[in-house]
């Protein structure tokens, strides 16, 4: 094996050992920012109400509820790592629909003005729960331990 495969092979080594403490960490952080978020409509939802309103959301009352909801409990599911990849759905649908309904002249401007569309809040929040949607908590979470509980044995990945 020459030197450049022993050291591509070292780099996909330490690539994939900061996998799970790298998903931890993003877990961690916008897990908190979503509980956060949530719990704040959650507290006041005469602000988030007259918001939905303003941009002509049906039952905007109800629509404050339901976002809040979301994102406090999808919060801190994510903060324990329980359920990420299903609570990522309902995450994803929340702010596709917050990217279109309030700030869908970002959307529109995507390529002809990328850094507004990528400095959204939305954008942000959105990466993060398509990441973990697409690459799971990681090993340090309440999935991994339920996966490695509950599944056949043959199945299980170290």
């Amino acid at each position: 094996m020459s030197a450049a495969q022993k050291f591509y092979r070292l780099l996909i080594a330490i690539g994939s050992s900061l996998q799970s403490p790298f998903l931890l960490v993003i877990r961690l952080y916008w897990g908190w920012q979503f509980f956060l978020a949530g719990k704040g409509k959650l507290s006041d939802l005469e602000k988030p109400t007259q918001f939905f309103q303003s941009l002509g959301i049906l039952f905007p009352h109800a629509q404050a509820i339901l976002a809040g909801a979301t994102e406090c409990f999808g919060g801190l599911l994510l903060l324990i790592g329980l359920a990420s990849r299903l609570i990522s759905i309902p995450l994803m649908i929340l702010l596709s629909v917050a990217y279109l309904t309030a700030d869908l002249p970002l959307v529109k401007g995507i390529f002809t003005d990328p850094d507004k569309f990528l400095a959204a809040d939305e954008f942000l929040f959105l990466f993060v729960v398509v990441i973990v949607f697409i690459f799971g908590p990681g090993k340090f979470s309440v999935d991994w331990l339920l996966q490695r509980k509950f599944a056949e044995p043959s199945s299980r990945r170290a």
